[in-house]
């Protein structure tokens, strides 16, 4: 063999083991789903998906079906836009190119003319098919997020001209449980593209996707279903990847993850409460009267119920007048961070039930509807309505929906928020070591200085170490204006960086809220030492028994491993809501 040949031959092995050792790299461990759900069938109307309805389909497996108002709307605007094509409405990333190439006639005519059907349908399935590479690694490790990805994208998508096959393969895909792989990166948050063309490779058999949490070639995976690949057509590619569903889904893992954290904050107040044994009055029906801010008087109600039945509603000469700020002010605090989740979720509510789609196909919209809309700029837009629309008249005009704001703003609220109120868990958790607070010390209830350090020894440099990473969370990502895309995509969202960092600074406000636990659960107990007949109330009395069957006061019993990853494992096993009724959150008007 000559030298070069074995050369190249070296060379292309090197390659190929260099790829094959890149793309491991690039695949982190993989969480599959728990699909206990998988019996339930939710019905999507694209009108009033809920968060909780998301967690059902993407953590938990439920089924989805389009409720036949919602196919029905599809289907209207499926035929408007091949109506539109028809009349030689131009129609942006249809019978025009896209983005700089958006004066570019594509074709002419009827959209289902052999010619043009040809064309469209290789158009659209070269666009799918390039989907499988674009984005950037890591990939996303957690099936839940690609499912509420594709759930929120289901309920969105009955706003737009999608075919009925596209359609009907997105709820085949959640329904048969075979989940994309998708690249985490490759949005600049203005339209998730690079996220949702990793799902459409997938729907035409390109690329890669897991199949009930196993990793295989995509053809392999729609095959183990009994799944045909996708044959697309019209504007199929624009209907599925327009659309900034990758921000609204991990959006949605935000706001339930952080009401499940804001419920504990509430209860580990009310146990640092007990533990410090403190006044009650901040949180007095008519203190809170005296400065009606709506979700600070929920959290304070909420706090002062869990107390409920307490000791501290006993007299106690010993019991000092005023705690320190962070005890009193966390019903404003945590009130605040309250009030931005409630922001978050109303505005993720009109996000997941609503078109963010350009353009906007708006079946049954006249000229008569607004002054604007009989113009002659608004008027060449207007579709008459023929064969493919069964005579329904409409526009197809050009939007800006794709923009993520006001979401991306209440993401990041909730950020500066949380940072806000863990600075008060932060700050009390410190406030135990000082008797001029808790009045004694542990060697005084014990009668000696304890020979085994207490539960809390290592907090203060958990909790400095935890609280400056949650303080730097709390900085906003810059807005940002780059002119890609030969000028005419100049903003940026960046709802990807935004959320990640959301979503961070919850996950790290559960673990400093470990540590507070540890720290109200020591004390309750030793307030229980220093008087057997306190009583601390239902809720955090169960709570406390919960806890010392995970954590046992003697050490000798206690788990082996650092003691905070014990409380926040508790925390996730049972949430917040076990141990107390859970009051509902005030509600946004109705949509």
């Amino acid at each position: 063999m000559p030298a070069s040949r074995a050369l190249r031959i070296g060379s292309i092995i090197l390659f190929t083991g260099f790829l094959l050792q890149a793309r491991a790299a690039a695949a982190p461990s993989y969480t599959p789903i728990d699909p206990v759900m998988a019996d339930r069938t939710i019905v999507l109307t694209g009108k009033s998906l809920t968060v909780d309805q998301v967690i059902a389909i993407a953590r938990y497996g439920a089924r989805v079906q389009l409720s036949a108002e919602a196919k029905q709307r599809t289907a209207d605007a499926y035929g408007l836009l091949m109506e539109a094509a028809t009349e030689n409405v131009p129609v942006y990333w249809f019978n025009r190119g896209d983005g700089p190439d958006r004066h570019v006639v594509i074709f002419s005519g009827d959209p289902d003319s052999p010619q043009n059907k040809a064309l469209l349908a290789k158009k659209q399935l070269d666009a799918l098919r390039r989907g499988a590479v674009q984005g950037y690694g890591p990939e996303i490790s957690d099936e839940e997020l690609v499912r509420a990805i594709m759930a929120i994208r289901v309920n969105t998508m009955t706003y737009e001209a999608a075919s009925p096959q596209l359609t009907q393969m997105l709820q085949d895909l959640l329904n048969k449980r075979v989940t994309p792989v998708v690249q985490s990166r490759g949005t600049v948050g203005e339209g998730d593209l690079a996220t949702m063309g990793n799902i459409g490779a997938t729907m035409v058999g390109s690329g890669d996707a897991y199949y009930r949490g196993v990793r295989m070639s995509a053809a392999q995976a729609l095959e183990r279903a009994g799944l045909k690949p996708l044959q697309p057509g019209a504007a199929d590619d624009g209907a599925l990847t327009s659309t900034n569903a990758y921000a609204a889904a991990q959006a949605a893992l935000l706001v339930n993850d952080a009401r499940l954290t804001l419920e504990w904050a509430d209860l580990i107040y009310a146990m640092d409460l007990l533990g410090m044994n403190s006044t009650v009055t901040p949180l007095a029906a008519p203190v809170q009267a005296n400065r009606p801010f709506k979700w600070l008087n929920f959290d304070a109600h909420r706090v002062l119920n869990i107390l409920k039945g307490s000791y501290l509603f006993d007299r106690d000469p010993l019991r000092i007048i005023q705690d320190p700020e962070s005890l009193r002010a966390s019903p404003q605090r945590q009130g605040s961070a309250w009030e931005a989740w409630g922001r978050l979720r109303d505005d993720l509510q009109l996000q997941m039930n609503s078109s963010d789609h350009n353009p906007a196909v708006l079946v049954g919209a006249s000229p008569t509807d607004s002054w604007e809309m009989s113009t002659p700029a608004m008027m060449q837009y207007y579709v008459k309505g023929g064969p493919h629309s069964h005579g329904q008249h409409g526009y197809v005009l050009s939007t800006a929906n794709w923009d993520p704001y006001p979401l991306a703003n209440s993401v990041e609220a909730l950020t500066i928020a949380l940072a806000n109120m863990d600075v008060a868990v932060a700050q009390r958790i410190d406030r135990f070591t000082n008797t001029f607070f808790t009045v004694v010390s542990p060697a005084d209830v014990l009668g000696r200085t304890p020979a085994d350090p207490p539960m809390q020894a290592f907090t203060p440099y958990l909790r400095a170490d935890l609280w400056q990473q949650i303080a730097d969370s709390m900085n906003p990502i810059s807005p940002n204006g780059d002119a890609i895309v030969a000028g005419v995509e100049d903003l940026q969202g960046h709802t990807r960086l935004k959320l990640a960092r959301a979503r961070s600074a919850v996950e790290t406000t559960m673990q400093l809220l470990g540590l507070d636990l540890l720290n109200a659960s020591y004390w309750m107990d030793l307030r229980k030492r220093q008087d057997a007949t306190r009583s601390f109330g239902t809720a955090p009395a169960t709570a406390l028994t919960a806890l010392r069957k995970a954590v046992p006061w003697d050490s000798a019993d206690r788990p082996a491993g650092p003691l905070g990853e014990a409380a926040y494992a508790f925390m996730r096993e049972h949430p917040a809501a076990e141990f107390y009724p859970a009051e509902t959150p005030p509600q946004a008007p109705s949509l």
